[in-house]
């Protein structure tokens, strides 16, 4: 790792090896970070993640720069925890080595001869070289993580449902049924959300419901995206199913 001096002397570094480096020097030295295994991790790995998302979507440009860093500081942390393994060891270089392997096969329109000229028909070529990798995978929902915030599960579940040919996945909620009461006005919603910030405005109205009941709102959604994974499967397992 090139010293301060050099530094100051203007010699070419690599930023990123640096920054390999000093991870490398903190496991070696750090009484904490050496008691630190891939699972006592995860908690950071979430809280980072978090604070990038904030950054991206509220912050500053410094910020943002700062929260990148520190997640690309969760990513040396497990790529040096993963080095030390004694049956299975692999390090920064051999992840940084698989990531740049797949994206190149993932953009055949940038690397081969493959042509996309729209973004639906790059998708077509990231879709087929993703299945020609996951080839041992039987089912839609393999590799669909359910540690996913439940929204954006829910999405991702719908999409997959309208692949198999599921036929309306999930009953959507009536309009005419949001209702919320916040502060002293009560409002009802009798037109589906127009925007982003509308749906917003919906999904908060059943939080508020969900709370007036006294219902877990978020173990709600994933109960109802249990059964809608139940839904996919049975649909798989059907002759027509695609």
């Amino acid at each position: 790792m090139a010293s301060p001096e050099d530094r100051g002397r203007d010699v070419v570094t690599d930023p990123l090896r640096d920054a390999a480096d000093t991870m490398r020097a903190v496991r070696d030295r750090c009484v904490w970070t050496q008691q630190i295994d891939h699972r006592a991790l995860v908690p950071y790995l979430v809280e980072e993640s978090a604070e990038l998302i904030d950054a991206v979507e509220d912050g500053s440009r410094d910020e943002l720069r700062e929260e990148l860093g520190d997640l690309l500081w969760q990513v040396l942390f497990h790529a040096e925890i993963a080095s030390r393994d004694a049956e299975d060891p692999f390090d920064i270089d051999d992840v940084a080595r698989g990531l740049t392997e797949k994206m190149v096969r993932r953009h055949p329109h940038v690397f081969a001869d493959a042509v996309a000229t729209t973004p639906e028909e790059v998708l077509v070529h990231w879709n087929a070289a993703k299945a020609a990798e996951k080839h041992a995978r039987t089912s839609v929902l393999d590799g669909v993580s359910r540690h996913m915030p439940s929204l954006a599960l829910a999405q991702k579940l719908l999409g997959k449902a309208a692949i198999v040919g599921l036929p309306n996945p999930g009953d959507p909620v009536e309009p005419e049924l949001v209702e919320v009461r916040l502060d002293e006005d009560a409002r009802v919603r009798d037109d589906p959300p127009a925007s982003e910030a509308e749906l917003g405005d919906a999904l908060l109205a059943l939080v508020v419901a969900a709370r007036a009941s006294g219902w877990d709102a978020e173990r709600a959604l994933r109960e109802r995206l249990r059964v809608l994974e139940g839904e996919i499967r049975g649909r798989e397992q059907t002759p027509e199913a695609t």
